[in-house]
């Protein structure tokens, strides 16, 4: 009797444990369908009645029936694939990593206006989510444009960010490019974070085609699929009207679960760069965290989550587990013999160990950084250039943690492409700026070493000088001198006391000092080097305000009798050379294109790009070429240039800049002929200015 009892009390054990495990935690609202065909409709999304869902920018619509059924989300009109739920995924050392809320839908393809297809159209209209919780995922999707000598830009929202592609059809670009998109009548590129508008812009990328329409398109598309799924673009892609692309979507702009109530739901939340937050579950939970029931424990000794080594010894806990070992006499006793024998015999191996294996690995660790940091390639570089480099000093990286107090936040300067500068004081009182690059990747590593050859070529006054590096640290680091009193863009455009007003003869000052420093980068150093990233924010001005060009991590040094170099197209929305845009070919005149953008902001005062100024002059260039050719110059100057500027010099200088800002980079002056024409205005009477040279001519002029 006393058996059947236990083995009955048994039997209800497990049938309790199967039925908790295989019941998965509700995701969607109780009462309320949680399926559309094959789609799950977890909450906040819902369908039917306007509980079952947040509010109308999460509703979806049902059409059809069982598995022919299709889910709609009528707020942004497109169909809904597949919804899935946002997470904290972890590895087996219990390291985590998130994964957004994903919503996969069905978007259509833009085309030009002359296409002709079997499929229909949605022609030039774009998306605009403005507003709502969804955003176009920059990591999941692609932007590709289709067509031949086709120059597809996509606009969103930040009209700084330029976003687009170039594709040709010539046999030349066929051959030299062998994927399936990467140039030959299909390109593709990355989309901007938490973009949440797609427009687009087609245009012809050969002259002689300006006048002949071609049928163009272009799409987001979600990278995986379009891989998987099109192996000929051209002759795929005009048979298709829809292309599935991935949404994040967030819900934390419509709900608010403080601290005790996530406590209560085992829920918790991560920030996203676009202002929003993400609710998961937390470790060692599953379920819908948006739901008042919110996430359930998981049985791990039900599953493969678990490390015990016999599956019996596992005990589940409230969002965890653990391994209970069976032990025996037998295993107690040989423990407690070993241990006694070998305690005092492991005291003293270990110590010796320790101290031999940490000195070891103390040196292996700084070779191993020192060969991923490039140290190899840089000793190859010095080696193959020993007349023409200086060597700079190798710093060790205990002296560079003690400068920057362990490269403390307050200590940070800035911040950006490649890396992020501190602030630091070096054992012989010394004040320097220290480079410390975001990530090591092929990429980074690379431009951290152009910028060290670079730089130990350079000897100028007006260029921030190169002290040394450090390659035996996680990340490479640089060390400069330090430039004290901030950058020129800060004191042009930023309203702050501690940014002084910047007189007519410190502005021609410091135009000539810039001009100084390109003009010995062109011309004066040992190779030619073409800077490619001429801004006012990469214009430091020192103590005494004098000018000091900076950042040279997308520099090229070229050979004497080189025109140019052709690299993929790197710049500064605003700053950016036309002519290098369209051919990828840089040249010293790219470089003189950009100072010219800085001399109208020494004039004006004005921003390279701004959305204050009206569509047309949107962009500083055109702004400023519409405004001479209207005679408004002195209605667009800066106050300052103005109160103290002499009329003939301030006509001079903008005769100047618009030649720099010639279309046609070969009717733009050297950086030899700006600095001797800025020296002559500051030393000579001010001259005449040719009238006649400043009249707009349209066929020759930059346009918008």
């Amino acid at each position: 009797m006393g058996v059947q009892f236990v083995m009955c009390i048994t039997f209800l054990l497990l049938l309790t444990y199967g039925l908790a495990a295989a019941a998965a935690p509700p995701m969607a609202m109780p009462g309320c369908n949680g399926r559309c065909g094959n789609v799950s409709i977890p909450y906040p999304f819902g369908m039917t009645t306007a509980g079952c869902y947040l509010n109308d920018w999460f509703r979806i619509v049902c059409t059809g029936n069982d598995s022919s059924a299709r889910a709609f989300l009528p707020s942004i009109n497109m169909e809904v694939l597949k919804i899935k739920f946002h997470n904290r995924y972890y590895d087996g050392d219990y390291y985590s990593y998130y994964e957004p809320g994903i919503i996969r839908v069905k978007m259509p393809i833009i085309s030009s206006s002359n296409c002709t297809s079997t499929v229909p159209r949605n022609g030039s209209v774009g998306v605009n989510m403005t507003g709502s919780p969804f955003y176009f995922s920059s990591y999941r999707n692609k932007f590709i444009s289709v067509g031949c000598n086709n120059m597809a830009v996509m606009a969103d929202s930040d009209p700084t960010v330029l976003v687009g592609c170039n594709s040709d059809c010539d046999k030349k670009t066929m051959i030299e490019r062998e994927a399936k998109c990467s140039g030959f009548n299909c390109c593709q590129t990355t989309v901007p974070y938490g973009n949440q508008v797609f427009n687009v812009t087609f245009k012809s990328t050969d002259e002689k085609d300006q006048g002949i329409e071609e049928c163009k398109y272009a799409f987001l598309a979600e990278e995986g699929w379009f891989d998987s799924n099109i192996t000929n673009p051209s002759n795929e892609v005009p048979h298709l009207e829809y292309v599935p692309v991935a949404l994040e979507w967030t819900a934390s702009n419509f709900t608010i679960i403080d601290k005790t109530e996530a406590a209560r739901r085992k829920a918790s939340w991560y920030p996203t760069k676009y202002g929003a937050w993400y609710y998961y579950c937390r470790y060692g939970y599953e379920g819908n965290p948006y739901l008042n029931t919110g996430c359930q424990d998981i049985n791990e000794c039900e599953n493969d989550n678990n490390r015990c080594p016999d599956k019996a010894d596992c005990e589940n806990k409230d969002g965890g587990y653990s391994c209970e070992k069976r032990k025996t006499r037998w295993k107690i006793a040989i423990i407690v013999i070993c241990t006694s024998f070998g305690v005092l015999f492991l005291l003293l191996i270990t110590w010796w160990l320790y101290k031999v294996i940490k000195k070891r690995n103390k040196i292996k660790l700084k070779q191993k950084f020192f060969k991923r940091n490039g140290g190899l390639l840089l000793q190859q570089q010095l080696s193959s250039n020993e007349n023409n480099v200086q060597k700079a000093k190798l710093f060790n990286s205990k002296e560079l943690e003690n400068a920057t107090d362990r490269f403390n936040e307050n200590r940070i300067l800035g911040k950006g492409g490649q890396g992020t500068v501190y602030k630091g004081m070096l054992i012989d009182g010394r004040i320097v700026a220290i480079k410390k690059c975001n990530t090591v990747d092929e990429g980074n590593l690379e431009q951290f070493i152009n910028e060290i050859i670079i730089l130990s070529q350079i000897n100028h006054r007006n260029v921030v000088k190169l002290l040394g590096c450090c390659l035996e640290t996680e990340v490479p680091l640089l060390v400069y001198e330090f430039i004290p009193n901030g950058t020129l863009f800060q004191y042009l455009h930023e309203e702050n006391e501690d940014f002084p007003l910047l007189t007519w003869d410190m502005r021609l000052r410091i135009a000539t000092e810039i001009a100084g420093a390109l003009s010995y980068l062109h011309s004066a150093a040992s190779l030619p080097i073409y800077h490619r990233d001429i801004k006012s924010s990469n214009i430091l001005l020192d103590d005494k305000y004098r000018a000091k060009v900076a950042d040279f991590g997308t520099s090229r040094s070229v050979a004497i009798d080189q025109t140019h170099v052709t690299t993929l197209v790197y710049g500064t929305f605003g700053y950016l050379d036309p002519e290098y845009f369209q051919t990828s070919q840089f040249t010293e005149k790219s470089d003189v294109y950009s100072f010219g953008v800085v001399l109208i902001e020494l004039l004006t005062g004005e921003k390279p790009v701004s959305s204050m100024r009206s569509q047309e002059g949107r962009n500083l260039s055109t702004y400023f070429v519409h405004s001479l050719k209207e005679n408004r110059l002195f209605d667009i100057l800066d106050t300052q240039v103005s109160k103290d500027g002499n009329k003939d010099e301030i006509m001079t200088i903008a005769n100047l800049a618009k030649r720099c800002l010639h279309f046609n980079g070969k009717k733009r002056p050297t950086m030899i002929e700006i600095m001797m024409e800025l020296e002559g205005v500051q030393k000579i009477s001010p001259i005449q200015p040719n009238f006649e040279e400043l009249e707009y001519v349209e066929n020759e002029e930059m346009g918008p």
